[in-house]
């Protein structure tokens, strides 16, 4: 069993809208998953909900600014912050600095890891199918 897990050896998914670098699989763990995210200067992930998901944001670097719930309340984010995400809540962050937007995401399963989609992975695979995104294109090769 890994206790320890290197922000330094991480796999690379490039969505079109971000940059997510895999730090601990759902698979190692029984109701979690981390990684470190990295939005450019004017993006952001398109606003989204995880049902059955809650997460917990902590800002590394950079400025941005938090859309969440369903009137698109906005909050800005610096480093330093932590941020929360129930499940099911309609979310996005938008980079709005001149620097990138970095920050560690915990991704907290209540009912235990998704059966239907029991890796990081496999729910990149998913997302990308959702979204008509290229898989092959999204997953990078090598460490980050």
């Amino acid at each position: 069993m890994k206790y320890v897990f290197s922000t330094q050896q991480t796999k690379r998914y490039r969505f079109p809208t971000h940059i997510n670098d895999l730090v601990m699989d759902r698979s190692q763990a029984t109701a979690s998953e981390v990684f470190v995210v990295v939005i450019e200067p004017g993006k952001a992930p398109p606003l989204h909900k995880h049902d059955d998901t809650e997460q917990i944001f902590y800002v590394l670097s950079g400025r941005g600014r938090l859309e969440i719930g369903e009137d698109g309340d906005e909050y800005p984010v610096r480093p330093g912050d932590v941020v929360r995400i129930p499940p099911s809540t309609w979310h996005a962050i938008h980079c709005e600095g001149p620097d990138d937007l970095r920050y560690l995401a915990i991704d907290c399963f209540p009912g235990g890891r998704p059966a239907a989609e029991p890796t990081w992975d496999s729910h990149v695979q998913a997302l990308c199918e959702g979204m008509g995104w290229d898989y092959r294109a999204v997953v990078e090769t090598g460490d980050a």
